[in-house]
């Protein structure tokens, strides 16, 4: 029998061939293909697991999907990622303290080249309302600053689940409230003077008359602009999110004044409803984005995988494509189960992915034993361009950066918040947090150091390795040929 070491590397290198001989038959498929347009990597639902996964916006931004929800908490965090496969571990950010008992529904819309965040919050026990930060430039990870609440009611009514509707080439809110006349939770519409003002109070637009609008209570909300071919259409959720039966309805503009419900046509039967079959129940609350290339339309929802969850921490954000159907309405099909796996958009750039080589070893930085569990272990090995030795290095923020493994999905992190010289690495669930977070610094010839944020620490060939296998640990930082890494 080898010796457990020996027998470990023979398996690896069988492994690679394996692999190798994979790839090489993939890339000559690819190549005798058409040059078109390719959907991104395929991903399954949820894309944005709990808890903070609920009433999602999603938008895509110069190359990169921003996606916020309802977290919670008083706090708005926003996830950034190149695919739609690479949401569910890019780690979240904190944007917006909004000092609110809880903050819910956030909606990010750009207007004049400055992001708006719209959200609702309760203060002090307060009606819930509308709220609404401006970024500082046209990033839309901020910094953002408060500009105020949107008076969209009388007397400082509640008004929810905002959500900015362009039309007549005039800026306008959709909302939800309680309607004083008949106190059924309802669709308003509200004009807008600036993307922080409006210039009146709303008028409502829906109210939940139709029978399956009124299952487990009466309501109307979440709404979200739909727009193609010269048409607009207001989506909106409908019935009360404490039942499977939560789902989407539409209304269209028919011309006149936005403000005036009759300016609007309602579709008597819903458009997006739950799948028993599936496993998916209470899909609503959601928001469209559209394909990197521009020529697909997709849908951000959240929904339960049980008719017994409500309007809780248990939904999840789920994203599929849609299409049109020949009349130029939405067809947005029905919810598919998590078990499907599903083409990303078309256009998504491939990850940028590097090699991490460390100057006096030779060797990568590798996903040792192709381990895709939190904990699993970081050593150098035979440098070969296999997945394990991809590192997708991603800004984080001040400088700093995260390095996430392309086979693990992991982020390469300080072990138990390691501060002394010597401190093991490891990989981990990809959480934002200061031991996830790398400082790259260029140390001249094409190498550079790699700094934890947390300890301060360099990221070091450990005991001048150079066998496969090497270990890799932190180290205070020496300027030595251990502690440098070519990034390629």
């Amino acid at each position: 029998m080898l010796p457990i070491t020996q027998e470990r590397g023979a398996l690896r290198r069988l492994l690679v061939l394996a692999v190798a001989a994979v790839v090489t038959l993939a890339l000559c498929v690819v190549a005798s293909g058409r040059a078109e347009a390719a959907p991104g990597p395929s991903f399954t639902n949820p894309v944005v697991p709990t808890p903070n996964s609920a009433d999602p916006t999603l938008v895509f931004h110069n190359g990169f999907y921003y996606y916020v929800a309802t977290t919670w908490t008083s706090d708005v965090v926003m996830r950034r990622s190149a695919t739609i496969a690479g949401l569910r571990s890019a780690p979240e950010q904190l944007v917006l303290r909004t000092g609110g008992t809880t903050m819910w529904a956030p909606h990010l819309e750009l207007i004049n080249n400055r992001w708006y965040l719209y959200y609702s919050v309760e203060q002090a026990g307060a009606p819930r309302r509308t709220h609404v930060a401006e970024s500082a430039g046209s990033d839309p990870l901020g910094p953002y600053t408060y500009r105020g609440v949107l008076n969209l009611m009388p007397n400082n009514g509640w008004a929810i689940d905002a959500a900015v509707v362009r039309l007549n080439g005039a800026l306008y809110m959709t909302f939800s409230a309680f309607a004083p006349e008949d106190n059924l939770q309802s669709l308003y519409l509200a004009p807008l003077s600036n993307p922080w003002t409006a210039s009146a109070f709303g008028r409502r637009v829906s109210a939940p008359t139709l029978a399956w609008e009124r299952q487990n209570g009466a309501v109307n909300e979440g709404g979200f602009m739909l727009q193609r071919g010269g048409r607009t259409f207001l989506t909106y959720s409908a019935s009360h999110c404490n039942g499977p039966d939560y789902k989407l309805g539409m209304l269209e503009y028919r011309g006149g004044d936005p403000l005036a419900a009759s300016s609007w046509t309602k579709f008597p039967n819903p458009i997006f409803r739950r799948n028993d079959a599936a496993g998916v129940y209470g899909p609503g609350h959601h928001s469209f984005f559209t394909s990197p290339d521009g020529t697909e339309t997709w849908i951000a929802y959240h929904a339960n995988s049980s008719a017994s969850q409500g309007c809780g921490t248990t939904r999840t954000t789920r994203v599929q494509k849609i299409s049109w159907n020949a009349d130029g309405t939405p067809d947005l099909g029905v919810p598919v189960s998590t078990s499907t796996v599903l083409p990303g958009p078309s256009g998504e750039a491939a990850p940028a992915y590097s090699r991490i080589r460390n100057r006096h070893s030779d060797l990568c930085l590798d996903d040792y034993n192709w381990v895709t569990t939190p904990g699993a272990e970081v050593r150098q090995w035979t440098c070969n361009g296999l997945a394990p030795q991809d590192w997708q290095i991603t800004p984080a923020a001040d400088g700093y950066a995260t390095i996430v493994n392309r086979h693990s999905g992991l982020c390469l992190d300080n072990r138990d918040w390691g501060s002394t010289a010597g401190s093991p690495v490891q990989q981990w669930t990809c959480n934002g947090l200061a031991v996830q977070q790398w400082r790259i610094t260029a140390a001249g010839d094409g190498y550079s150091t790699i700094v934890n944020r947390h300890s301060g620490l360099c990221l070091d060939d450990y005991d001048w390795g150079t066998a496969d296998g090497a270990e890799v640990r932190q180290w205070t930082c020496n300027g030595s040929a251990v502690q440098q890494w070519r990034i390629s």
